[in-house]
């Protein structure tokens, strides 16, 4: 199972949660930044419809499975204040 760590930084005169190398936007206070970042982990966790993708890889060749929405990420909120 993936997981995905939801990291609370110091970002542009602000507070951002960081994940996966991507920061979200830039929140006026620690804790309103805690709180998306919170908002944001729950919902990764959330099941979601089994539907049929979609794609090509590197090597030119499609691919076409079935990605179940019961295949939610392990979710965390590190915040090293």
């Amino acid at each position: 199972m993936a997981k995905v760590v939801y990291k609370i930084v110091k970002h542009e005169n602000g507070w951002a949660y960081k994940a996966r190398g991507t920061f979200s936007e830039t929140f006026p206070t620690h804790e309103a930044a805690v709180a998306a970042a919170k908002a944001a982990a729950a919902e990764q966790r959330v099941p979601g419809e089994t539907v049929g993708i979609e794609y090509e890889t590197a090597d030119g060749i499609w691919h076409e499975e079935l990605d179940p929405g019961s295949d939610r990420p392990e979710t965390s909120v590190e915040d090293e204040k």
